[in-house]
């Protein structure tokens, strides 16, 4: 086996996506790919807007689409975040296992999460936004993590694993 970041980049087990930089990603980043079991068998996947919050991922979507009526039968999810499009140096990723909780219009988890999710992805104007998405339909799926299937950060491996010079030190195990 060679040295990661200089003669392969086979082993990624030891550049992981650290907690700091976990939370500096989610704080940067509003879309995510959701996850989910379908009936039938297979897996599913949309891009969705996201926002993190008191350590959970909140998503707005509504009723009858298809990532928020298959819940009822498999609320098990995985949310993965990338970088990308964001300000965030190099390539960095987390995939989240999670169970999901749907939260109906007129609670006040619901209502306090049209607005937190309203101020986060439209902040010039999030009444605007929050007038658009307060509708009968819409529903609110609060993902609670389980764990991390995988996480991933360039920045920690030499050559920022495709040749360059290395930004931060692999983690010590």
């Amino acid at each position: 086996m060679g040295k990661l970041g200089i003669d392969d980049v086979d082993d990624l087990s030891g550049v992981t996506l650290l907690a700091k930089d976990r939370e500096v990603l989610f704080a940067q980043q509003s879309e995510c790919t959701f996850i989910f079991n379908r009936s039938g068998g297979w897996p599913s996947g949309v891009v969705m807007s996201f926002v993190y919050h008191e350590e959970c991922l909140w998503i707005a979507s509504v009723v009858n689409r298809p990532q928020v009526a298959c819940l009822a039968e498999d609320p098990r999810v995985t949310v993965v975040v990338s970088n990308a499009g964001t300000q965030t140096p190099a390539r960095q990723m987390i995939a989240v296992r999670g169970v999901a909780v749907i939260h109906e219009p007129g609670s006040e988890t619901f209502e306090n999460m049209l607005h937190t999710i309203g101020a986060r992805l439209q902040p010039a104007d999030p009444m605007a936004f929050v007038r658009l998405l307060d509708t009968p339909k819409r529903r609110i799926l609060q993902i609670i993590p389980a764990g991390i299937s995988s996480s991933h950060d360039s920045r920690r491996m030499p050559g920022d694993g495709r040749g360059g010079p290395a930004k931060i030190a692999p983690e010590k195990k």
